[in-house]
């Protein structure tokens, strides 16, 4: 068995244990695994694993890597999780299957325009600023339902849920906090009418809060990858 294979087997034993904790179905938590500064090697060994869903950050090495991946397109769902500024928004409309990273309508509004016809609506999430950092993108909570029915109502998109980052903390306690607001907002975007399933939140250090507090996606790539060398 690979690294990759085996750090996968961890992860899935690790949701697995935090949705039991939670009293829920493991199979109700996506894996994402983020393959962000790692080769397009990396992500054919995870595949071969068995992992289907990949996260990337970054437009030009994302763009890359997924058509040095050609041959697998089919069996890959692609993520992009990471800022997007609005003169890259193309690519991403043309190349992936979801987008994590929807900060403001005017994202949403240029990749609504930009999806190709032939390809099936672009799934995209609404991040928000759950810890009020000022360095972190995302709508505030406070905003949020303006925004999310807005972008529900674009064509060639579809509204999934609500996405965020929230600043590091040392106990679980701590962890959960944050989790939960985006939690609460998307119950009450769905009470408010919206058709939302997807709550993506949780990385490596922090999985196990985001389970307890409902998340349905989880974003790993250091517990699957390793540690990231960072050349951008």
């Amino acid at each position: 068995m690979s690294d990759i294979a085996h750090n996968l087997a961890d992860v899935h034993a690790r949701i697995e244990r935090a949705a039991h904790a939670a009293g829920r179905d493991p199979q109700s938590v996506a894996l994402l695994a983020v393959s962000k500064t790692f080769p397009a090697d990396d992500v054919r060994a995870a595949h071969a694993a068995g992992q289907r869903a990949f996260g990337e950050n970054y437009v030009q090495e994302s763009i890359a890597k997924i058509e040095a991946l050609a041959d697998l397109r089919a069996s890959l769902e692609w993520h992009f999780i990471g800022p997007l500024q609005s003169n890259k928004t193309r690519p991403v409309a043309e190349h992936f299957d979801w987008v994590h990273s929807v900060d403001r309508l005017k994202i949403a509004q240029r990749l609504s325009e930009q999806r190709p016809d032939a390809l099936p609506p672009l799934n995209v999430l609404l991040q928000v600023n759950v810890s009020g950092e000022a360095s972190k993108s995302g709508v505030t909570p406070a905003e949020a339902a303006a925004v999310a029915h807005e972008i529900a109502a674009l064509p060639k998109l579809r509204l999934r849920g609500l996405m965020s980052i929230p600043e590091p903390a040392e106990t679980i306690e701590a962890q959960r906090a944050p989790h939960r607001v985006l939690r609460e907002l998307f119950d009450a975007l769905r009470a408010g009418g919206l058709a939302l399933d997807t709550l993506s939140m949780g990385m490596s250090a922090d999985l196990e809060a985001a389970v307890l507090e409902g998340a349905t996606i989880v974003r790993i790539g250091t517990a699957i990858f390793g540690a990231r060398q960072y050349t951008h």
